[in-house]
């Protein structure tokens, strides 16, 4: 007996030392994206200026141009951006054989690269885009909203396409919430474009970003608690 409790515990730590530096890192990365998405919900209700209502404007109006918190709020943008790449590669460590996750790890790294040309794409104040101040840096915004909302989307199709019932039925409500906030948010883009008052704006896009937070930490959670994969297999050589 106890010579077999002697072998097996001599097999872990070869295990453990067979495994390569990315598959050692898969935890620490996929909490990375639980990381992300705390610090995010945490810049998008605390991080304010003076007048700003968090809910009647859209969280884009927080980094305008010209507004007093812009330089911090670029500083822990960035922090996010960076956490959601290092999540994205550990989405895709973990996904092993399995493409559509490696897909969707994918989508998630481009989607954190993305997010790092957000500084020189910001939106200008509401009113300076009434008076007709809007500048190149105000479509850039659009277009890169419009790409960032597309890769998460489709990472969320991915990612629950290659995971368990459970968890695609909740990316399912989840894309659901999304779609109806995220359209009431939209409706009331043209009333920021003329600087009239949008009342319920902000607290429409909020849920829909909270709810694309959440969506990460459970992925991350779900992925954590998976057992993982060779970081071999999981690697692009290996599609």
């Amino acid at each position: 007996m106890s010579s077999t409790i002697d072998r097996a515990q001599e097999r872990v730590p070869e295990r453990i030392a067979s495994k390569s530096p990315l598959e050692r890192t898969r935890k620490p990365m996929l909490s990375c994206g639980i990381a992300a998405s705390v610090l995010y919900g945490a810049i998008i209700w605390v991080i304010q200026y003076e007048g700003y209502s968090a809910i009647s404007q859209t969280v884009s109006e927080l980094s305008a141009w010209g507004v007093s918190n812009r330089p911090l709020w670029i500083v822990l943008g960035s922090l996010y951006d960076a956490l959601m790449i290092a999540f994205a590669v550990g989405v895709w460590v973990s996904a092993g054989e399995r493409r559509l996750l490696r897909i969707a790890g994918g989508l998630l790294f481009v989607y954190g690269l993305l997010g790092l040309a957000w500084p020189f794409a910001s939106m200008h104040q509401r009113e300076v885009i009434a008076a007709g101040g809007g500048t190149l840096a105000d479509t850039g915004h659009l277009v890169l909203s419009g790409m960032a909302v597309a890769l998460m989307f489709a990472a969320m199709g991915f990612g629950a396409a290659a995971s368990g019932r459970r968890f695609r039925i909740y990316s399912i409500a989840t894309i659901a919430i999304l779609l109806v906030f995220g359209g009431l948010t939209s409706l009331d883009g043209v009333r920021l474009a003329a600087n009239l008052p949008t009342p319920w704006a902000g607290l429409w896009e909020r849920i829909s970003i909270i709810g694309l937070l959440v969506w990460v930490v459970v992925l991350a959670v779900v992925l954590w608690r998976g057992e993982g994969n060779s970081a071999k297999a999981a690697l692009p050589s290996a599609a």
